[in-house]
């Protein structure tokens, strides 16, 4: 028996120990609830909690301050008698909460929440939250928001523009060796990821074969960004490659911008006219290309960005290198694969395919019928040097649509300059050249006022010159009907 009263005694904690826990739980209870108190009286319009029969039981600052009320004064009183249209009662009783409904307070309606606050099952109280206290403030939101909802579609769109492409190498058409060849030599270009140098005549689709060496590899479906390098003031290269800061020049955003580098990260980035490259950018730009970073222009933070690069040039780079209008170590670095796009003058078989492919392509556009190609037409195209190469083709190509009467091209629907006619050289075979030019001229009007039926605004397009112009000339030649 004693030994079990010692056991007892022994087991049980001391007094001291008891009162410490006591004490520690004591703290932290008042802790909590000091920041419950904090919390609801740091809600921004106000807020009020009424128990089970509508009876304030809880009411901060804020809602006082606003509604020039003490808040303990209106502590155990009725929530209709604080509150004008109060509802927390009618919460109370139905259970159901009220989200964002408009409530009419000293002349003016305000938005609020109700809340109902269940414990197994059963209301014992209700919050009462007060969102706008105006409800042109929600109206103001919701332009706010409709403004950035703008202007994520903006960006999303900006950002599909970046990230897409129109060519791949289907898109190339042609059915000679050297087109074959081309399509080979992209496909390897795909697979690795060193610089491609793209070289070629204007017009020759520089663009298309950049578009598709990067849809047919490995970083398709991230950025293709494209910069003409032609068309950037020397003074803004810098901040259009690589970027700026926040207050870097005057008339800079005062966000900063990315720079184009930092857009193509796990891309690629596509430099056209090469060539025009600044003299000053040339030795930045292979530094970028040999460290792959950068720093945005104004800052000091070092950027990395994981791109590939394609070039393309319509000069001869080798030339300007040995003249010194362009680094010889940039060149090097750029020419790693070389791609040279032949004149469609080169491969006439191409020719007819090319045009086509676009008369297909131009027509589903515009909801044309059938359009088919006579065989005098096709002369006259496989016939003509094509200095503007497949632009000059498409251009040709709208320009005989946009006239065409019928639904088949034929060589009198085609522009006048590509046909070369016998009865438009001047009788003498040594004539000055000014007589020749004079008599060719005068023949052009002559042939295209005759297929144009007199009729001179269709005679001026098909001449490609304006109406007045034609006019003038008419009358200079004595060609007047």
């Amino acid at each position: 028996m004693k030994k079990s009263i010692n056991i007892s005694l022994h087991t049980r904690p001391p007094k001291s120990n008891r009162e410490n826990s006591a004490v520690r739980e004591t703290e932290a209870l008042r802790k909590r609830l000091e920041m419950y108190e904090l919390i609801f009286e740091s809600i921004h319009y106000g807020s009020v909690v009424t128990d089970a029969a509508g009876y304030i039981t809880h009411f901060n600052k804020p809602y006082g301050v606003y509604l020039n009320l003490d808040p303990e004064a209106q502590i155990g009183k009725h929530c209709t008698e604080v509150v004008e249209n109060s509802r927390m009662h009618i919460v109370a009783k139905t259970g159901k909460p009220e989200f964002s409904e408009s409530q009419r307070i000293r002349g003016q309606n305000m938005v609020v929440h109700r809340i109902p606050i269940k414990k197994d099952g059963k209301v014992i109280a209700v919050f009462g939250q007060v969102l706008f206290k105006d409800v042109r403030d929600v109206s103001k939101l919701a332009k706010e928001l409709s403004l950035l909802e703008s202007k994520v579609k903006l960006y999303e769109a900006e950002l599909l523009a970046l990230r897409s492409t129109r060519y791949t190498l289907d898109s190339i058409i042609g059915v000679s060796d050297a087109i074959t060849s081309l399509k080979a030599q992209a496909m390897k270009a795909a697979a690795s990821h060193f610089p491609v140098l793209i070289s070629g005549e204007s017009g020759t689709g520089k663009e298309l074969f950049a578009q598709a060496i990067h849809q047919a590899g490995p970083r398709k479906i991230y950025p293709f960004v494209r910069i003409n390098c032609a068309t950037i003031p020397k003074d803004l290269f810098e901040s259009e490659l690589f970027g700026y800061e926040k207050g870097a020049f005057t008339g800079a955003k005062t966000e900063g911008k990315p720079g184009k580098f930092e857009l193509a990260h796990r891309g690629t980035i596509f430099l056209d006219e090469i060539g025009e490259l600044p003299a000053a950018m040339q030795p930045k730009l292979l530094r970028v290309l040999e460290e792959k970073e950068f720093e945005r222009v104004g800052g000091t933070r070092v950027i990395r960005s994981n791109f590939r690069l394609i070039a393309a040039t319509n000069q001869n780079l080798d030339g300007m290198v040995r003249d010194g209008r362009f680094r010889n170590d940039l060149f090097y670095r750029l020419n790693v694969f070389p791609i040279t796009i032949p004149p469609i003058r080169e491969h006439r078989e191409d020719i007819i395919p090319v045009f086509m492919h676009l008369l297909r392509k131009l027509s589903e556009e515009a909801d044309l019928f059938d359009i088919r190609l006579d065989k005098s037409a096709q002369k006259v195209l496989l016939e003509h040097g094509w200095p503007g190469n497949v632009r000059e083709l498409s251009n040709v190509l709208e320009w005989t649509l946009s006239s065409l009467e019928g639904n088949v091209i034929r060589d009198k629907d085609l522009p006048f300059y590509l046909k070369h006619r016998q009865d438009m050289l001047p009788p003498e075979k040594h004539s000055p050249m000014r007589e020749v030019h004079a008599h060719a001229e005068a023949q052009a009007i002559r042939r295209a006022l005759k297929e144009s039926d007199q009729n001179k605004a269709r005679a001026a397009r098909i001449l490609g010159i304006h109406r007045t112009l034609l006019y003038k000339k008419i009358k200079k030649y004595g060609l007047e009907t």
